[in-house]
Formats: C-alpha cells, structure tokens, sequence
C-alpha cells in the first residue's frame, strides 16, 4: 500500500462526515468557530481511533463490527435526522396557532459524539485492512501515522464542511433543520444498503 492510496482512503472515511458537518452547518448557522474546530476535532478523533482499534484487535473484533456496523450507523443517523425532521415540524405547527416557537438547540455534545461514532465506524474495518496489508506487502508508515492521515483530511474537509454548510444554512435558514434531517437518514441508509447489497 502506498502512501497515495492511504490519502485517498481518508478522503473516502471523511465523506459522510462532510455530509454531516454541512448538516451542522446549515442547522446552525452562527455557530462559532470554536466550535466549527470542535465538530472537524470530533469527527477526525473517531475517524483517526477507529482504524487503530480495528488494528490491534484483528479480524475477530471486525467480522463482529463488520456485521453490525451498518446496522448502528442507520440507527443513530437516522434518530438524529428523524429527531431534526420532528422538531422542524413541530416548529411549522407552533408557528400556525403563532404559539411560542420552538428553536432548534444548538448541536451539544452528545449529538456530536453520536454523529462521530456514527461515521467513522466503517473505518474499524479499514484498521483490519491495515493488519493484512502489513502483513502481506507493508505499510509506507507505522498504522498509527495512517491513521493521523485519515484523521487530519477528516478534520480538513469536516471544518470545510461546516463553513460551506453555514453559508447554505444562511439562505435556506426555514428549511435547513429539514433537509438536515433527510440528509442524515439518506446517509444513514447509503451506510446500511451498501453494507447488505
């Protein structure tokens, strides 16, 4: 495996958590950019732990994961956007009867640490990947610097995501926690119908 090859596999891990940091962005679109830095961080922090866990523990832990990763990616992405889809909703319906309106929260912690797990799962079994290419022909590095690889593209392209996202969240501020939502399940199936098809 050459080093090009570890450059391309990070940017392939760091897509869905693109997705889901312009998600983030268009949901809340004053976010700061403490915060911007903390959703990227959060999402190269899984998708650098991920492969190193997926390393060490071997082809046992993965044919485990392997099996139930796409399941629990579908399952927290979609209670995350179906939640975005209800609160949009239940706001339109408060609007109507000009009750007081709700206001989406802000994303908290434990929704960023779901959506990290979330989309960075597939990436246990890129760490097995590792294993046997280390075995068979080598790495160009140690798996612990190709993973930091994966995980500084995913930090790059996520922060990218997240700006990109608050400026479509400016236009379509009405709309965003909905297509937030739909984004989010369309992902969440992608992971699910790619992994049993």
């Amino acid at each position: 495996m050459q080093l090009y090859e570890i450059l391309l596999i990070g940017i392939a891990l760091s897509m869905d958590a693109f997705a889901v940091g312009m998600t983030n962005g268009m949901t809340e679109p004053k976010m700061r950019l403490y915060k911007m830095l903390l959703v990227a961080g959060a999402y190269a922090l899984f998708q650098f732990l991920m492969p190193v866990v997926g390393y060490y523990c071997g082809y046992a832990f993965s044919a485990f994961m392997g099996k139930i990763a796409p399941w629990l990616s579908f399952a927290l992405l979609a209670f995350i956007g179906g939640k975005m889809i209800f609160d949009f909703f239940r706001e339109r319906r408060a609007q109507k009867r000009e009750t007081p309106v709700y206001v989406q929260k802000p994303l908290g912690a434990g929704k960023l640490l779901m959506q990290a797990v979330a989309t960075s799962i597939d990436a246990l079994a890129v760490g097995v990947t590792f294993l046997a290419e280390e075995a068979s022909v080598g790495l160009p590095m140690h798996v612990v610097f190709c993973a930091l690889v994966i995980g500084a593209i995913t930090f790059a392209l996520s922060l990218l995501a997240v700006v990109l996202g608050k400026k479509i969240g400016d236009k379509f501020s009405d709309k965003a926690a909905l297509l937030g939502g739909a984004i989010l399940i369309a992902i969440g199936l992608k992971i699910l119908f790619e992994a049993v098809l």
